[in-house]
């Protein structure tokens, strides 16, 4: 089941970063990132273990219900990614990949990849509020088009939501690997439009690689 959508100023910046935060407030990133962006960059990558266990290339199972009730069923899949240029299924023939998905964008996105990799721009959004929840946000642009918002729940950094295109995509049920990375586990995909819910998906199990199989090295030398 193919899941087509589918795991401002200085001052403002300044409002977010606290005397404990100061130590990260440099953000190891590679592109093009505002000033006001860099030490929310450095909070949103240190909320998930750090640079040095954030996920690059990894494996992981998840299940997926296209619809806007969570039955408990749907698709079960595994995959391996390298994001954003590759997302492969594995399959009892080996391994099949997902061609022009979009949702490999989304995935490199909740990793926070899209942060820190050389061809993205990052410009901070103004703060906003979902249902209960406080979040700053982040805007990036380059590999992905159009531009998506990346929202953070303040008071913890991890991310919360993604708006990108025409959907909202909700993050939560936040897990840490054996590594020390976390990641969420819960993903809700609602249409701006009536914030209708139109897709589920569960990450039962991330696996961190340290290179990408060997029948896939090939394919992924080009995004090393």
């Amino acid at each position: 089941m193919k899941l087509n959508c589918l795991l401002l100023l200085c001052a403002l910046a300044g409002a977010h970063v606290s005397a404990a935060d100061s130590k990260s407030a440099q953000a190891p990133t590679n592109g093009v990132v505002s000033a006001a962006a860099q030490p929310l960059v450095a909070r949103a990558i240190a909320a998930i273990g750090g640079p040095a266990v954030q996920l690059r290339w990894f494996s992981f199972k998840d299940r997926v219900l296209i619809g806007a009730t969570d039955t408990g069923f749907g698709a079960k899949r595994e995959s391996v990614l390298d994001a954003p240029a590759h997302w492969w299924l594995k399959t009892q023939a080996g391994y099949s990949e997902r061609k022009d998905e979009p949702a490999v964008f989304l995935v490199w996105a909740w990793t926070l990849r899209a942060l820190t990799d050389a061809g993205s721009s990052v410009d901070v959004v103004p703060d906003m509020k979902d249902g209960e929840t406080e979040l700053w946000g982040l805007r990036v642009s380059g590999p992905v088009k159009p531009a998506m918002e990346l929202y953070f729940a303040k008071g913890t950094d991890l991310l919360a939501r993604i708006d990108w295109r025409s959907d909202i995509h909700r993050f939560s049920d936040w897990k840490t690997h054996s590594s020390g990375v976390k990641y969420p586990a819960r993903i809700v995909g609602h249409k701006k439009a009536d914030n209708r819910i139109w897709y589920f998906d569960d990450v039962l199990e991330v696996t961190p690689l340290a290179e990408l199989p060997e029948k896939l090295q090939s394919a992924g030398a080009d995004n090393k």
